[in-house]
């Protein structure tokens, strides 16, 4: 899990500002300083990249290890509250608590072979409780919609 993951789960980038134009990558780093120069990023904070074909995504600056090119697109600069990145550690830590639990991830509502069995609780929509506990945007629903934006159709 990572931030550009929570991003687009939220459809908020915490964005701060755009800038668009033609970029640079090249040695596995983007060249950023129009944005430097203008002080809209700073050294630690996070930026999108969009509209790059191999780099979409977020990264925190400085960063290597691009995919070198050259594409029209934008960089936003980004807020992200301490809290939303509190948020993700959280989310972190349970993906690896619970990302090996078989029941939790089979699709199944019930099972049984060889003196074995379980059943996975019922959400009273005939769906098992990966549809109610088992992702972490179910897992970590009210905390996610404190940030969450609308998308549009």
């Amino acid at each position: 899990m990572e931030l550009t993951d929570l991003c687009v789960e939220l459809n908020n980038y915490f964005e701060v500002t755009r800038c668009i134009g033609t970029f640079k990558i090249s040695g596995g780093v983007i060249d950023l300083s129009r944005l430097l120069a203008d002080g809209s990023l700073q050294r630690g904070q996070f930026f999108r990249i969009a509209g790059s074909v191999f780099n979409d995504g977020v990264y925190q600056y400085p960063c290597t290890g691009l995919t070198d090119e050259t594409f029209d697109g934008a960089i936003w600069p980004m807020a992200v509250p301490k809290a939303a990145m509190g948020l993700l550690a959280d989310i972190q830590a349970w993906i690896e608590a619970n990302s090996t639990d078989s029941q939790l991830n089979s699709p199944y509502q019930s099972e049984s072979f060889g003196g074995y069995s379980y059943s996975k609780i019922n959400n009273g929509s005939g769906a098992g409780a990966s549809a109610d506990l088992g992702t972490w945007q179910n897992q970590f629903r009210s905390r996610l919609n404190k940030w969450r934006k609308i998308r549009a159709v």
